[in-house]
């Protein structure tokens, strides 16, 4: 009895994380308290995503996707300094995204009408949300985010 009882438990806890990270095949959360939706490389899957994340206010997860560069916003420097560049979706939602340029490099020459490329983790905010973590983790033990633009990948 105390063996079936183990190998219950034992199970449970194996199903509990295949339910967390979305199936045998998902990627681990590169944060803890982190998730990766699934699926969430394919842009109009992507756009969906973030849609409805906006629309129910819900947060802390990480996504690729892309938009079109409508302002570059001064540099935010209080604490880490943070280049704020505003992205919309094809969806018409818009996206902060602030990238970490004492961790990362800047992007270099990017201007409104520009194509962005994104990885980074999702914020609401009433203006549509904030992507942030677009940058390498600087202690090497998570996967980190990036910024692509003009062809180069900015971590």
């Amino acid at each position: 009895m105390l063996v079936g009882l183990l190998i219950a438990i034992v199970i449970a806890a194996l199903a509990s994380q295949l339910v967390e990270y979305g199936g045998g095949g998902g990627e681990p959360p590169s944060r803890p308290g982190v998730d990766l939706l699934p699926d969430a490389g394919e842009h109009a899957s992507a756009e969906a995503t973030l849609q409805r994340a906006f629309d129910t206010h819900r947060e802390g997860f990480w996504i690729e996707a892309s938009g079109r560069v409508v302002r570059v916003l001064a540099d935010d420097r209080e604490g880490s300094r943070h280049q704020r560049i505003i992205v919309m979706l094809g969806t018409s939602q818009t996206l902060l995204v602030a990238h970490n340029i004492d961790i990362a490099p800047r992007v270099e020459r990017i201007e409104a009408g520009d194509h962005l490329r994104f990885r980074g983790e999702y914020v609401w905010n009433a203006q549509g949300g904030v992507i942030h973590w677009t940058h390498h983790d600087p202690d090497g033990t998570e996967i980190g985010g990036w910024l692509e633009h003009r062809g180069r990948r900015y971590r």
